[in-house]
């Protein structure tokens, strides 16, 4: 049985964000304890700071489309004070983003809640959204801190269905474009299906490339997504008559029946009505997908999915097999998925198996040595330069997490280029006091002695964060 002081250091630095200064001691008493504290249901805490909502933000943004509207149809005389403000508002929406950013990043680097921080950026990853496309990018502090965060903890179809739904997620995978061919306006305009959102539903979200379903199911999948989308200019305009959509709960979703096609759909061998009289067509695609949150090849791809990111790239069976069976008996509650990790054995090994992401090794060197990310440009610009820029992964499978997509010869050169510029920012004097405080009994005596003999503190300090304890958790 390991004792209390590594577990305290294996709760932190593997299942939290990483220690600080005598953190370590103050959860040795009860490391299992401290975690299972974190698992509340208001979900995950949200970064400090004012922030527009999603309703307010969306009304940001659809001035912003309007304006580029009228900057086509203005004079020319007109065109390039339209062109300025144009650029303007796309500066002033792309700033508040980055300013939702760099609160994420200070919560990470001092929140005593350092489990919870992790859970929900598993999740945030695990339904990515990416800023690399500008329109889901305005939305990305809105869609973390109300779809993600609040139901961290809750039920997974819940959490799922506040994801696709959100303005971020229609806007990244183009949900907001498809028409069914056969509605009333999909007809007119001969507007044709995006089955973008389904397929990432179904492939990435829920049950997974090998969940048992076919292009067929897709594309059914996609026709019961029709009508699902956001406000546009057009809805603030008097006279549309039925091409005027109703906000849901003032959330920026937007059901827009005059979309959705008609007709039952069939999806992995489970037919869904048609919409009855009275009712929208919404339903049927929610339908369909708590039926593919609750489907059991969910649970069992994202229970492997989490052991995977918790502890080894090649996690341990039974690991998976414990969260699995926590999923399945009680019906997608992440909660007790949660717990079941931190009762696992496997999960308390103490040998490091994980690299750290470039984001989860800046935040863990804040957080070891007291010290805190206050402007954007240089955390962005080590972000990038270390290969994982700000709220950009580079495809809807959201950010890699293996060894092998992080620990390459160039990606380790750019991490001590950063560790350098941090520790010659630090102000501790004691260099070995940090390297114990950061890892606890996880410091191996090879790197204690390469942080006491070192001829300087920067140089102390920057073979601390380089050292294979510290680049792995």
């Amino acid at each position: 049985m390991a004792s209390s002081s590594i577990d305290a250091a294996i709760a932190l630095t593997r299942l939290g964000m990483g220690a600080r200064p005598g953190e370590i001691d103050r959860v040795a008493g009860d490391p299992r304890g401290w975690l299972r504290a974190q698992i509340r249901p208001e979900g995950a805490p949200l970064p400090a700071g004012e922030r527009p909502d999603t309703a307010q933000r969306m009304t940001q943004y659809v001035a912003y489309q309007s304006d580029g509207g009228a900057r086509r149809n203005a004079a020319t005389a007109d065109a390039e004070a339209r062109r300025e403000a144009r650029q303007a508002g796309r500066r002033a929406l792309a700033d508040d983003t980055g300013r939702a950013f760099l609160a994420r990043a200070d919560l990470a680097a001092t929140t005593d809640q350092g489990f919870a921080e992790r859970w929900a950026l598993f999740w945030a990853n695990a339904l990515s959204v990416s800023s690399t496309k500008f329109a889901a990018g305005v939305f990305l502090g809105q869609y973390e801190a109300e779809a993600i965060r609040p139901r961290v903890f809750g039920r997974f179809e819940d959490l799922v269905l506040a994801a696709e739904q959100h303005p971020a997620m229609l806007l990244y995978l183009d949900q907001a474009r498809s028409a069914g061919p056969d509605s009333a306006a999909g007809a007119r305009r001969e507007a044709g299906l995006n089955e973008n959102l389904a397929r990432e539903m179904m492939e990435l979200h829920t049950v997974g490339a090998d969940g048992g379903y076919g292009q067929a199911d897709v594309t059914e999948l996609a026709r019961a997504l029709t009508g699902w989308s956001v406000p546009t200019a057009r809805d603030a305009r008097a006279g549309r008559g039925g091409e005027r959509a109703a906000t849901a709960e003032g959330d920026g979703f937007v059901f827009r029946a005059n979309l959705h096609q008609p007709g039952a759909r069939t999806v992995m061998g489970k037919t869904y009505p048609a919409s009855g009289r009275g009712q929208d067509g919404r339903s049927q695609g929610e339908a369909i997908l708590r039926d593919l949150a609750r489907h059991p090849a969910t649970g069992r791809r994202l229970s492997r999915r989490l052991a995977a990111h918790f502890v080894a790239d090649d996690p341990p069976a039974a690991l998976v097999t414990a969260l699995e069976a926590a999923w399945a008996r009680s019906g997608g509650d992440l909660a007790e998925v949660a717990r079941a990790l931190i009762a696992a054995p496997e999960t308390w090994d103490p040998r490091p198996a994980k690299i750290k992401t470039p984001y989860e090794f800046v935040v863990s060197a804040h957080r070891a040595l007291g010290t805190r990310p206050r402007r954007l440009p240089p955390l962005r610009q080590a972000l990038a330069g270390m290969g994982q820029p700000m709220f950009a992964p580079p495809s809807p499978e959201g950010w890699p997490d293996t060894a092998a997509d992080w620990a390459g010869p160039d990606a380790l050169v750019k991490r001590l280029n950063w560790a350098k510029v941090a520790a010659e920012a630090a102000m501790q004097d004691d260099p070995s006091a940090v390297a114990l405080s950061a890892l606890g009994e996880r410091l191996g005596q090879r790197t204690r002695l390469a942080v006491a003999r070192a001829e300087s503190r920067p140089e102390a300090l920057t073979l601390l964060l380089m050292s294979p304890e510290f680049q792995r958790r």
